[in-house]
Protein backbone atom coordinates (compact mmCIF):
# COMPACT_ATOMS: atom_id res chain seq x y z
CA UNK A 1 0.00 0.00 0.00
CA UNK A 2 1.36 3.43 -0.92
CA UNK A 3 1.24 6.11 1.75
CA UNK A 4 1.97 9.72 2.56
CA UNK A 5 2.79 10.86 6.06
CA UNK A 6 2.92 14.14 7.93
CA UNK A 7 5.32 12.50 10.39
CA UNK A 8 7.69 10.39 8.28
CA UNK A 9 9.64 12.06 5.48
CA UNK A 10 11.30 8.73 4.66
CA UNK A 11 11.21 5.27 6.19
CA UNK A 12 12.87 1.94 5.59
CA UNK A 13 12.64 -1.23 7.66
CA UNK A 14 10.07 -2.83 9.93
CA UNK A 15 8.15 -1.55 12.92
CA UNK A 16 5.68 -3.85 14.61
CA UNK A 17 3.76 -5.62 11.86
CA UNK A 18 4.58 -3.09 9.11
CA UNK A 19 7.49 -2.90 6.70
CA UNK A 20 8.30 0.47 5.07
CA UNK A 21 10.11 0.69 1.76
CA UNK A 22 10.00 2.41 -1.61
CA UNK A 23 10.11 1.61 -5.31
CA UNK A 24 10.00 3.68 -8.51
CA UNK A 25 6.38 4.64 -7.75
CA UNK A 26 7.22 6.06 -4.33
CA UNK A 27 7.04 5.04 -0.68
CA UNK A 28 4.88 2.09 0.36
CA UNK A 29 4.05 0.00 3.43
CA UNK A 30 3.17 -3.69 3.57
CA UNK A 31 2.57 -6.37 6.17
CA UNK A 32 5.81 -7.64 7.62
CA UNK A 33 6.64 -11.18 6.57
CA UNK A 34 8.38 -13.50 8.99
CA UNK A 35 11.38 -15.08 7.24
CA UNK A 36 11.85 -18.82 7.28
CA UNK A 37 15.13 -19.89 8.86
CA UNK A 38 16.35 -21.96 5.92
CA UNK A 39 19.81 -23.33 6.63
CA UNK A 40 21.12 -23.25 3.07
CA UNK A 41 24.84 -23.54 2.36
CA UNK A 42 25.11 -19.88 1.37
CA UNK A 43 23.28 -18.73 4.51
CA UNK A 44 25.51 -20.86 6.69
CA UNK A 45 28.58 -19.30 5.04
CA UNK A 46 27.33 -15.80 5.93
CA UNK A 47 26.45 -16.76 9.49
CA UNK A 48 29.80 -18.41 9.98
CA UNK A 49 31.57 -15.38 8.51
CA UNK A 50 29.83 -12.99 10.89
CA UNK A 51 30.68 -15.13 13.91
CA UNK A 52 34.31 -15.48 12.80
CA UNK A 53 34.78 -11.77 12.14
CA UNK A 54 33.20 -10.61 15.38
CA UNK A 55 35.56 -12.95 17.24
CA UNK A 56 38.59 -11.75 15.24
CA UNK A 57 37.73 -8.10 15.88
CA UNK A 58 37.70 -8.75 19.61
CA UNK A 59 40.48 -11.29 20.02
CA UNK A 60 42.83 -11.10 17.00
CA UNK A 61 43.09 -7.46 15.93
CA UNK A 62 45.37 -5.20 17.92
CA UNK A 63 44.20 -1.91 19.39
CA UNK A 64 46.12 -0.06 16.67
CA UNK A 65 44.45 -2.12 13.95
CA UNK A 66 40.99 -1.44 15.40
CA UNK A 67 41.80 2.28 15.55
CA UNK A 68 42.85 2.22 11.90
CA UNK A 69 39.51 0.68 10.93
CA UNK A 70 37.69 3.35 12.96
CA UNK A 71 39.68 6.03 11.14
CA UNK A 72 38.80 4.56 7.75
CA UNK A 73 35.10 4.33 8.64
CA UNK A 74 34.90 7.93 9.90
CA UNK A 75 36.54 9.21 6.72
CA UNK A 76 34.54 7.04 4.30
CA UNK A 77 30.75 7.51 4.58
CA UNK A 78 28.56 4.70 3.30
CA UNK A 79 25.03 4.87 1.84
CA UNK A 80 21.95 3.56 3.66
CA UNK A 81 18.83 1.94 2.16
CA UNK A 82 17.32 5.37 1.48
CA UNK A 83 20.40 6.64 -0.35
CA UNK A 84 21.54 8.84 2.53
CA UNK A 85 25.21 9.03 3.65
CA UNK A 86 25.91 7.37 6.99
CA UNK A 87 29.02 6.79 9.07
CA UNK A 88 29.52 3.19 10.13
CA UNK A 89 31.76 1.94 12.93
CA UNK A 90 35.19 0.50 12.37
CA UNK A 91 33.85 -2.93 13.29
CA UNK A 92 31.04 -2.54 10.76
CA UNK A 93 33.56 -1.66 8.05
CA UNK A 94 35.81 -4.60 8.97
CA UNK A 95 32.90 -7.06 8.86
CA UNK A 96 31.41 -5.54 5.69
CA UNK A 97 34.61 -5.92 3.68
CA UNK A 98 35.69 -9.29 5.03
CA UNK A 99 32.30 -10.99 4.74
CA UNK A 100 32.55 -10.61 0.98
CA UNK A 101 36.12 -11.92 1.11
CA UNK A 102 35.01 -15.03 3.00
CA UNK A 103 32.21 -15.57 0.48
CA UNK A 104 34.80 -15.32 -2.28
CA UNK A 105 37.13 -17.76 -0.52
CA UNK A 106 40.02 -15.32 -0.13
CA UNK A 107 42.10 -14.37 2.91
CA UNK A 108 40.62 -12.09 5.55
CA UNK A 109 42.31 -8.68 5.77
CA UNK A 110 42.99 -7.35 9.27
CA UNK A 111 44.85 -4.23 8.14
CA UNK A 112 42.52 -1.35 7.27
CA UNK A 113 42.79 0.28 3.82
CA UNK A 114 44.70 3.54 3.69
CA UNK A 115 42.63 5.02 0.85
CA UNK A 116 39.53 6.77 2.19
CA UNK A 117 37.12 5.77 -0.57
CA UNK A 118 35.09 2.75 -1.61
CA UNK A 119 36.20 0.65 -4.56
CA UNK A 120 35.10 1.94 -7.95
CA UNK A 121 33.11 -0.33 -10.26
CA UNK A 122 32.11 0.70 -13.76
CA UNK A 123 28.65 -0.91 -14.16
CA UNK A 124 29.02 -4.37 -15.74
CA UNK A 125 26.31 -5.90 -17.90
CA UNK A 126 25.09 -9.26 -19.13
CA UNK A 127 25.76 -9.89 -22.81
CA UNK A 128 23.72 -13.09 -22.95
CA UNK A 129 22.13 -15.79 -20.79
CA UNK A 130 21.97 -19.21 -22.43
CA UNK A 131 19.28 -21.50 -21.06
CA UNK A 132 20.72 -24.71 -22.48
CA UNK A 133 23.92 -24.30 -20.42
CA UNK A 134 22.88 -21.89 -17.62
CA UNK A 135 25.86 -19.73 -18.63
CA UNK A 136 25.90 -15.93 -18.40
CA UNK A 137 28.29 -13.88 -20.49
CA UNK A 138 29.47 -10.95 -18.34
CA UNK A 139 30.79 -7.73 -19.84
CA UNK A 140 33.04 -5.49 -17.71
CA UNK A 141 35.59 -2.71 -17.98
CA UNK A 142 39.04 -4.21 -17.47
CA UNK A 143 40.66 -0.87 -16.67
CA UNK A 144 38.93 -0.76 -13.26
CA UNK A 145 41.34 -1.16 -10.32
CA UNK A 146 40.01 -4.59 -9.32
CA UNK A 147 40.79 -6.02 -12.78
CA UNK A 148 44.48 -5.07 -12.68
CA UNK A 149 45.34 -6.74 -9.36
CA UNK A 150 45.83 -10.46 -8.72
CA UNK A 151 43.90 -10.17 -5.44
CA UNK A 152 41.10 -8.10 -7.00
CA UNK A 153 37.89 -9.56 -8.37
CA UNK A 154 34.39 -8.91 -9.66
CA UNK A 155 31.90 -10.82 -7.53
CA UNK A 156 28.78 -12.04 -9.34
CA UNK A 157 25.48 -12.92 -7.65
CA UNK A 158 22.41 -14.33 -9.45
CA UNK A 159 18.75 -14.45 -8.44
CA UNK A 160 16.29 -17.24 -9.21
CA UNK A 161 14.90 -16.91 -12.76
CA UNK A 162 11.81 -14.70 -12.98
CA UNK A 163 8.88 -14.01 -15.25
CA UNK A 164 10.14 -11.82 -18.13
CA UNK A 165 7.87 -8.97 -17.05
CA UNK A 166 9.60 -8.65 -13.66
CA UNK A 167 12.00 -5.77 -14.20
CA UNK A 168 12.63 -5.04 -10.51
CA UNK A 169 14.03 -7.73 -8.24
CA UNK A 170 15.07 -7.19 -4.62
CA UNK A 171 16.50 -10.65 -4.06
CA UNK A 172 17.60 -12.93 -2.63
CA UNK A 173 20.71 -13.47 -4.73
CA UNK A 174 23.17 -16.36 -4.56
CA UNK A 175 26.86 -16.04 -5.30
CA UNK A 176 27.60 -17.51 -8.73
CA UNK A 177 31.34 -16.93 -8.85
CA UNK A 178 33.91 -14.29 -9.60
CA UNK A 179 36.02 -12.85 -12.37
CA UNK A 180 39.58 -12.62 -11.10
CA UNK A 181 41.85 -9.67 -11.62
CA UNK A 182 45.44 -10.11 -12.82
CA UNK A 183 48.55 -8.10 -13.66
CA UNK A 184 47.40 -8.56 -17.24
CA UNK A 185 43.70 -7.77 -16.78
CA UNK A 186 41.10 -10.31 -17.94
CA UNK A 187 39.46 -9.74 -21.32
CA UNK A 188 35.74 -8.96 -21.41
CA UNK A 189 33.32 -10.68 -21.73
CA UNK A 190 33.76 -13.84 -19.65
CA UNK A 191 31.36 -16.67 -18.74
CA UNK A 192 29.82 -17.30 -15.32
CA UNK A 193 27.60 -20.31 -14.63
CA UNK A 194 24.36 -19.52 -12.81
CA UNK A 195 23.69 -21.37 -9.55
CA UNK A 196 20.07 -21.72 -10.76
CA UNK A 197 18.80 -23.58 -13.81
CA UNK A 198 16.92 -21.34 -16.22
CA UNK A 199 15.25 -21.59 -19.60
CA UNK A 200 14.78 -19.34 -22.60
CA UNK A 201 12.41 -16.38 -22.13
CA UNK A 202 12.97 -16.15 -18.36
CA UNK A 203 14.42 -12.95 -16.91
CA UNK A 204 17.74 -13.33 -15.10
CA UNK A 205 18.72 -10.72 -12.52
CA UNK A 206 22.39 -10.32 -11.61
CA UNK A 207 24.11 -8.27 -8.91
CA UNK A 208 27.76 -7.20 -9.11
CA UNK A 209 30.30 -5.93 -6.59
CA UNK A 210 33.99 -5.20 -7.03
CA UNK A 211 36.53 -6.40 -4.48
CA UNK A 212 39.85 -4.54 -4.48
CA UNK A 213 43.12 -6.10 -3.36
CA UNK A 214 43.25 -3.87 -0.26
CA UNK A 215 39.83 -5.07 0.90
CA UNK A 216 37.71 -2.14 -0.26
CA UNK A 217 34.42 -3.04 -1.91
CA UNK A 218 32.27 -1.12 -4.35
CA UNK A 219 28.63 -0.16 -4.35
CA UNK A 220 26.29 -2.83 -5.72
CA UNK A 221 25.27 -2.71 -9.37
CA UNK A 222 22.40 -4.71 -10.85
CA UNK A 223 21.48 -5.78 -14.36
CA UNK A 224 19.00 -8.19 -15.94
CA UNK A 225 18.45 -9.92 -19.25
CA UNK A 226 15.98 -12.24 -20.97
CA UNK A 227 17.50 -15.69 -21.43
CA UNK A 228 17.81 -17.29 -24.86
Amino acid sequence: MKYTSQILAAASGSVGGCTFSRNRSGAYVRNRSIPVNVKSTSQNVIRGALATLVARWTSTLTALQRTAWETWAVNTPQTDALGNPITVTGQNAYIMMNTLRIQAGVTVIDVAPIIFANAVLTPPSIVSATGSSDVLSISFLNTDVWAGATAGSLQVFVGRPQNPSKNFFAGPYRRAGSIQGAVTPPTSPLPITSPFDFTAAQRIHVRFRALNADGRISATWKHSIIAI
